[in-house]
């Protein structure tokens, strides 16, 4: 019988987490690895939804629901990561799909006071979606694979003044791996992204010229990635990777476009182009018109003639 749990169960504490599905306590009390394969629950004993106070890297070697998680063509199929940062709801493998590898979870608290975690939200990956996960050819999963060979050896160890120190340095390699094989995915994801940056281009082209501007203000990140169904950062990383520009200086450019045009081939005046662009206030537009093309509006205008 599956699961009808609808409430996502919540977990303080990596202790508490792996008491619920039936494993044994963890070595360190902030961080842990488990391996997929020692969870014996039965499928309708495991938690479908969860909410976590630490993060969670998912180390998946057998993508049996590579569909479901967005996997294409243009994907490597040997295995892949998820990411997750604390306090997101997380949607567990459905019954019987076998998810083989590991797991890696480690509080906030453990990267505190060392330099990854004052630059850890620089790691967009945390707030992608499911669908947005890693991909890893055979190379970066043996890669891969002996970072988390690493974890496991030095949390069998007894823990000591070096013990933090050294495990902390591992996640770093693994989180600085991760950032270099999104990079290539993004490269051989190039065919779908550029269909994407497409999408988006006609996206903002109709949002603008059908007035949703004038009735909903200006486009945000947020809204763009919704109707293209990622999420804001990943959209933002790829367009950066792609483009050289992240999701709010695409619209911005989209945007300084289409004033070029009123100002160019109308009579409306400054204020009117504003509010038909989806400004609440006339300075704003300004502000930005001058920083994009260095001159204000009007002097653009003026120079036309």
């Amino acid at each position: 019988m599956k699961s009808k749990q609808k409430t996502p169960l919540s977990f303080s504490s990596i202790s508490a987490l792996q008491t619920a599905l039936g494993l044994p306590k963890p070595l360190h009390p902030l961080v842990s690895l488990v391996n997929y394969s020692d969870i014996k629950l039965p499928d309708e004993e495991i938690p479908k939804l969860l909410v976590l106070d630490f993060y969670k890297i998912s180390f998946k070697f057998n993508f049996a629901g590579k569909i479901k998680y967005g996997q294409g063509y243009y994907d490597f199929a040997e295995g892949g990561l998820c990411f997750y940062s604390p306090h997101q709801v997380i949607s567990s493998a459905e019954d019987g799909i076998d998810y083989s590898g590991y797991t890696l979870l480690f509080h906030p608290d453990f990267i505190r006071h060392s330099p990854i975690g004052g630059k850890i939200k620089n790691y967009g990956f945390f707030n992608y979606d499911a669908n947005e996960g890693l991909y890893v050819s055979d190379k970066e999963k043996r890669t891969l694979i002996s970072v988390f060979e690493n974890i496991k050896d030095e949390l069998s160890n007894s823990i000591d003044e070096f013990s933090q120190e050294v495990l902390v340095s591992h996640i770093e390699v693994l989180l600085n791996l991760s950032s270099r094989f999104y990079k290539r995915q993004f490269i051989t994801r190039r065919t779908v992204n550029n269909d994407l940056l497409i999408k988006m281009e006609k996206l903002l082209n109709n949002y603008f010229d059908n007035a949703d501007a004038l009735q909903n203000g200006l486009p945000t990140v947020e809204y763009i990635a919704s109707q293209l169904h990622v999420s804001p950062r990943y959209l933002s990383d790829m367009l950066r990777s792609f483009t050289g520009q992240n999701a709010q200086q695409h619209i911005h450019e989209k945007l300084i476009e289409k004033a070029k045009t009123y100002l160019t081939a109308t009579q409306l005046s400054v204020s009117e182009i504003a509010y038909q662009l989806g400004f609440e206030h006339s300075q704003s537009f300004n502000k930005l018109f001058k920083k994009k093309t260095n001159v204000t509006p009007i002097e653009y205008k003026k120079s036309l003639n």
